[in-house]
């Protein structure tokens, strides 16, 4: 016969529990709560025992208004919950990612008591699955210096400008064409500083329109506007004590321009909806394409915020100013394609090396990696040949474009359909967006808005 368990027990069982656990009335008020609960919430036990249970304003948690008092809150009227994923409002206002499981307590005559609710902590989780995204991409980058390749002037004084960037906690501007590398700067900023430890967040600040980049950036609580019905982490709370990368921010309208002003000068934010300050510890590095000078004399772009997020420019030559690197480039990405397609390719023939010393690559180092892609599909091994190269490189020296100058191709597109001229200008422009939008004389805007329009996806290139 099994002796019952004494109830003086009962609370040395509750702190030996890893996970936050807390025990609540049917009234919804909180009875019992671990230790493991106060470091999880961040709240004292005095502070949450005789609390409501929604002080920890759990995103997915449902209570029904109504005069049931049975049935007042859904875990009361489905019973249990289990492996619900959920993020909670701690006491300073940040979020937990906490994986929820509970289940009613009733007497033996089966009377309502409570429930018994327990919380697992997934932010370290999280946490160790972005450092497993940054570190699998970093093993797909080329060889060379943080997977940058080139041993030109330029690119050696390049990386000497990194690495003593990379030892301050100052904004960094990188200015450069598109396709010239700019993300992995930011990435080689990111892992020789002193915050490599923390999270590496990017933004693509042109990627979503107005109304959502204030809450994509912020964040936002439940019910702050129409379809907000979870909590959301913006970027900056979740690069805490690391490093934010905002590409594109010449994009930003102005109206986000100010409130990003703001949080440099400030070192602090607001969610969407919520009142509570939340302190930006994080290092910024943005990218444009753009002239940014130029746009502040156009009145696009705020004076102030440029000089806040100038403090260390570092500007990329396009790969037309730097072709004693393209040997280089070729050889690492022909590896790194050969590994990853498993094909036996060799190199390049001395025709198409000559070609592409000749081209002048508007579309930089993406476009040099996509025609080696391009190429690869077609070789079968051994030495990429002319044959195996995009049509554009049919024509002589492979300095025009199918033989078309500009004007020319814009011409052509102004005969076509808006989706059939859109597909023809990414094709032209090797899917860089702010070139199409040139040929198509809109704003890069539009183009994202046309693709999305039509469903037609980017290719994921270099």
């Amino acid at each position: 016969m099994n002796t019952p368990i004494p109830a003086s027990y009962f609370k040395e069982i509750v702190e030996a529990v890893n996970d936050a656990l807390m025990v609540v009335g049917q009234d919804g008020t909180i009875l019992i709560v671990n230790k493991a609960m106060e470091v999880l919430s961040g709240y004292t036990r005095g502070e949450l025992i005789g609390a409501p249970c929604n002080i920890l304003k759990c995103d997915v948690c449902e209570i029904i208004l109504s005069e049931d008092k049975e049935k007042w809150c859904m875990l009361i009227a489905s019973g249990e919950i289990r492996g619900r994923r959920c993020l909670m409002m701690k006491k300073d206002g940040s979020y937990a990612t906490v994986l929820e499981n509970a289940s009613l307590l009733k007497n033996p005559d089966g009377t309502l008591l409570g429930a018994l609710e327990t919380f697992t902590d997934l932010s370290e989780i999280d946490k160790k699955d972005q450092e497993i995204l940054q570190i699998a991409k970093i093993l797909d980058e080329v060889d060379g210096f943080h997977g940058m390749v080139g041993k030109s002037v330029s690119m050696e004084r390049i990386y000497q400008v990194i690495e003593r960037a990379a030892e301050s906690d100052a904004p960094v501007m990188i200015c450069g064409e598109s396709g010239t590398g700019k993300e992995l700067v930011a990435h080689a900023i990111h892992n020789l500083g002193r915050r490599r430890e923390g999270p590496f967040i990017q933004y693509n600040c042109a990627a979503l329109n107005e109304a959502l980049l204030e809450s994509e950036l912020f964040g936002h609580v439940r019910g702050a506007f129409t379809g907000a019905y979870r909590h959301r982490i913006g970027r900056f709370e979740a690069a805490r004590g690391g490093d934010i990368f905002l590409d594109e921010i010449s994009e930003i309208p102005l109206s986000s321009q100010a409130k990003l002003l703001r949080v440099l000068e400030t070192k602090q934010f607001e969610r969407v909806g919520d009142h509570r300050s939340i302190v930006a510890d994080v290092r910024i590095i943005t990218a444009t394409n753009r002239n940014l000078e130029a746009l502040v004399s156009e009145g696009n772009f705020r004076k102030d915020l440029f000089f806040r997020i100038n403090v260390l420019p570092i500007y990329l030559p396009p790969l037309r100013g730097r072709k004693q690197d393209i040997p280089l480039l070729v050889t690492a990405f022909i590896r790194q394609i050969g590994n990853r397609s498993g094909k036996d390719l060799t190199g390049v023939s001395a025709e198409v090396l000559n070609l592409f010393m000749a081209y002048p690559w508007p579309g930089n180092i993406r476009e040099l990696k996509s025609t080696l892609e391009y190429a690869a599909v077609i070789a079968e091994s051994g030495l990429i040949q002319r044959r195996h190269l995009p049509n554009y490189f049919s024509a002589g020296t492979g300095v025009e474009i199918s033989g078309l100058e500009i004007e020319d191709r814009k011409e052509r597109l102004r005969h076509l359909n808006e989706k059939a001229a859109l597909v023809e200008a990414l094709r032209l422009s090797n899917n860089n967006r702010s070139e199409a939008a040139k040929l198509l004389d809109v704003h890069r805007m539009t183009i994202w808005n046309r693709m999305k329009k039509y469903g037609i996806q980017e290719e994921n290139t270099f």
